[in-house]
C-alpha cells in the first residue's frame, strides 16, 4: 500500500473544505440515526418553541466550535495516534451538528450568524493546543468535553419538559461528550491549570450568551 503524504498546501485546502462543510454544507457523519426520530412529535406553544429554538441554536454553535477545535488540534498534533483520535472525534461530533441543524429547522429557527467568527476562534485555539504538545492537547479535549457536559445538563433543565425530540438529541450528545472526555483522560491527558480552565469557561459564556439571541 502506498502511503500518501500531504503538503502544507494540501492541509490548507483540506481544512478550508472542512470549514466550508461545517459552516455552509453537510459534513460527513457516522450515519447514526437521529435520536429525535424515536421521540413522538410534539406541538409547542409559540413562546416555548422560540426558547427551544434559541437553546438548540446555542448547541448548534457549540458543535461548530467543537468541529473547529478538533480540526485545529488534528492539524498540529505530533503523534499519529492522537491525530487519528481527533479526526475520529470530528466525525462523531458531525452527528451532533447534523442533529442540531435538523432540530433547528423543525423549530422554525436558524443557526447563529456568528458561527464563522466562533469557528475561526475555536480553530485557532485548537491549533495552539495541539502545538503545545499532545498531552496538553488531550487535556484541552477532556476539559472542553467536561464543560460541555455541564452545559448540556443546564440546557436539559431549561428546555420545555415536553420537548422530547430536543431532549433526546441533547441526552445522546451528553453521553458522547462524556465518552470523549473519558477517552482523552485514558490516553494521557494533562490536567489544565486553573486559569486556563477559567478562561475556557469565560469564552464559553460569551458564546452561549450571544448565540442565544443572534
Amino acid at each position: 500500500m502506498t502511503t500518501r503524504y500531504y503538503t502544507a498546501v494540501d492541509d490548507l485546502l483540506i481544512n478550508l473544505d472542512q470549514a466550508a462543510r461545517t459552516l455552509f454544507g453537510r459534513p460527513a457523519t457516522t450515519g447514526r440515526p437521529n435520536p429525535a426520530a424515536a421521540a413522538p412529535p410534539v406541538e409547542l406553544p409559540p413562546e416555548e418553541q422560540r426558547r427551544a429554538g434559541r437553546l438548540m441554536r446555542v448547541n448548534h454553535t457549540g458543535e461548530v466550535c467543537a468541529q473547529a477545535l478538533y480540526q485545529g488540534q488534528a492539524l498540529t498534533a505530533r503523534l499519529t495516534a492522537v491525530r487519528d483520535r481527533m479526526e475520529q472525534a470530528t466525525v462523531e461530533e458531525n452527528d451532533h451538528l447534523a442533529w442540531c441543524a435538523t432540530r433547528l429547522r423543525e423549530l422554525d429557527s436558524r443557526p447563529s450568524v456568528l458561527n464563522p467568527l466562533f469557528y475561526a476562534g475555536a480553530f485557532t485555539l485548537g491549533a495552539l493546543a495541539g502545538a503545545a504538545g499532545d498531552r496538553w492537547s488531550l487535556g484541552f479535549v477532556a476539559e472542553t468535553e467536561q464543560q460541555v457536559v455541564e452545559h448540556l445538563n443546564n440546557h436539559l433543565q431549561r428546555l420545555p419538559a415536553h420537548d422530547r425530540p430536543s431532549r433526546a438529541i441533547l441526552e445522546q450528545m451528553r453521553e458522547d461528550e462524556a465518552s470523549h472526555a473519558a477517552s482523552a483522560m485514558a490516553a494521557g491527558a494533562a490536567r489544565l491549570p486553573l486559569p486556563v480552565r477559567a478562561l475556557m469557561k469565560g469564552v464559553s459564556k460569551v458564546m452561549t450568551g450571544t448565540t442565544y439571541w443572534v
